[in-house]
């Protein structure tokens, strides 16, 4: 048998991909694929752009595989994949990684440097690894056109996200509404899950915790029980809670209670702030 079937030792996986990478380059094997699909039946992809500000790693090529199996899927049912590139420029973690490296606040942009150059360095830092990203986008075999990206923080990219938006709202499916959120008052912005995740955003501190006294609106109802047993005493009435993050209390806009949770009245002499 180990005549019949020898080992083969020939086997360069590294000489392979590069000899599949110049054959592609050579043959401009993903320019004729799209060439000769020109005029049939679009499939649009826009791909979820990855931020140029930090280095490619596995997950991405495991991300980009998954979207790359879709594009050429359709294009082997015929249609035409024009595949445009992207690139994030997200804000807040470019501004800190840049106020870091030149050691500024947000207090300092125009003054110590003007906003035009504190632009600037943030336009470079984001797009630092880019060539790593372009050179990983060849490797993988990824195809998608880099010489046409969309980049976020462009004007062009601004403005069609305004007129998005002025579209949904001309039909009538944007509304107003509330949420509580992560806010920043350092950088004056409401904060993302990704920035939450920001590596030095959490750390292990003493909190104190808050009762707040928040004042009963005197709606009498015969439903309300409360309200009811209260009487006269309704302007003097409070509903008292506890808090673990008193830091979100500026921003409440209402108290939840529970029709099947049971509350006791309390007359009681201490002096709570209350929340209006």
């Amino acid at each position: 048998m180990s005549e019949k079937y020898k080992e083969y030792k020939g086997l360069n996986l590294v000489d392979i991909e590069k000899n599949i990478q110049n054959y592609w380059k050579q043959e401009q094997t993903f320019e004729q694929s799209m060439k000769i699909r020109e005029g049939n039946k679009p499939f649009i992809f826009f791909e979820g752009p990855p931020s140029a500000n930090g280095k490619p790693g596995i997950h991405h090529v495991m991300a980009r595989t998954i979207k790359d199996i879709f594009c050429r899927y359709k294009s082997l049912k015929g249609y035409y994949v024009s595949r445009k590139a992207g690139w994030d420029t997200h804000g807040l973690p470019v501004e800190l990684g840049v106020e870091k490296q030149l050691g500024i606040t947000k207090e300092d942009i125009g003054t110590k440097i003007s906003v035009e150059d504190y632009n600037k360095a943030c336009r470079e830092s984001v797009m630092q690894f880019k060539d790593l990203w372009d050179k990983l986008t060849e490797q993988m075999g990824y195809w998608v056109d880099l010489n046409d990206p969309y980049i976020t923080f462009t004007n062009e990219y601004i403005e069609s996200v305004w007129w998005l938006l002025g579209e949904i709202y001309n039909k009538g499916l944007l509304y107003k509404g509330y949420t509580i959120q992560p806010y920043s008052p350092a950088a004056g912005t409401g904060l993302s899950s990704h920035e939450l995740n920001m590596p030095g955003c959490y750390r292990d501190v003493k909190d104190t915790t808050c009762v707040a006294q928040f004042k009963i609106c005197n709606k009498q109802t015969k439903e309300n029980e409360i309200l009811n047993r209260l009487g006269k005493d309704i302007e003097k009435a409070y509903f008292l809670a506890w808090t673990t993050t008193p830091w979100t209390l500026p921003s409440n806009t209402a108290l939840a209670v529970g029709d099947k949770i049971d509350y006791c009245c309390v007359e009681s002499l201490i002096l709570i702030p209350p929340i209006l």
